[in-house]
């Protein structure tokens, strides 16, 4: 047992939280950038819309990794809201809701497809699926959008992506400095509010992008 942990001996247990909550942030963030990239994969294959896949840079800062999501979601929404316009111009008020709410009947998908198809170049069920998703959950993006740029402004985002994947000594060595307790409470408190951003968001995210690729391979 080391001095500090004699005359702090809450420090073990401190340790232990730190690095349990480093190891959720590491999850949470290749989630959010591996369901990111599945949503990439499908809009390129229904609706013919191309973007670069996104890779989580372990060399990189926290932020710096952000900075690469935040960007790809805001051009992805650029498009659908694009897509949206035209979509919302054309079609009949009802049958717009209809999109939105993914309500549609199985005449409905078929009158929409015929206004999709000039719209974006592609027709079909799987297209109408994708754009009444992307429609009805363009929230979720903007709050997953805003809650990794919450993440950018908090004192994590300097922390190098590779800490979060490496060893209990490197993890908490990284947050040590003369006062341990206080260095630990303070990361610990640091990661909880994080967290309790980020937790939720990136759950609804990912879940709703399984969503809709469930509905997809039901097209197909």
């Amino acid at each position: 047992m080391s001095w500090s942990d004699l005359f702090f001996p809450g420090n073990p247990e401190r340790r232990e939280r730190l690095v349990r909550k480093s190891q959720e942030l590491r999850e949470l963030m290749k989630n959010n950038f591996r369901a990111t990239n599945q949503l990439i994969e499908a809009l390129k294959e229904h609706l013919g819309l191309s973007f670069r896949p996104i890779t989580l840079n372990e060399k990189a800062t926290l932020k710096e990794n952000c900075d690469v999501i935040i960007e790809r979601i805001r051009e992805i929404q650029a498009e659908v809201e694009k897509i949206d316009e035209k979509l919302k111009a054309k079609l009949e008020p009802t049958l717009y809701e209809k999109l939105k709410n993914m309500s549609l009947s199985a005449r409905d998908y078929h009158r929409v497809s015929g206004y999709v198809r000039p719209v974006c170049g592609v027709g079909g069920s799987a297209a109408v699926v994708v754009i009444g998703w992307l429609i009805k959950n363009e929230r979720i993006l903007t709050n997953m959008r805003l809650t990794f740029g919450f993440i950018t402004t908090t004192a994590l985002a300097t922390v190098v992506v590779g800490v979060l994947f490496a060893g209990i000594d490197m993890i908490i060595s990284y947050f040590l400095g003369k006062k341990e307790r206080d260095e630990l409470e303070r990361a610990l408190k640091e990661y909880d509010e994080a967290l309790e951003e980020f937790r939720p968001v990136s759950e609804k995210y990912q879940d709703s992008i399984t969503y809709v690729r469930i509905r997809l391979d039901m097209c197909q």
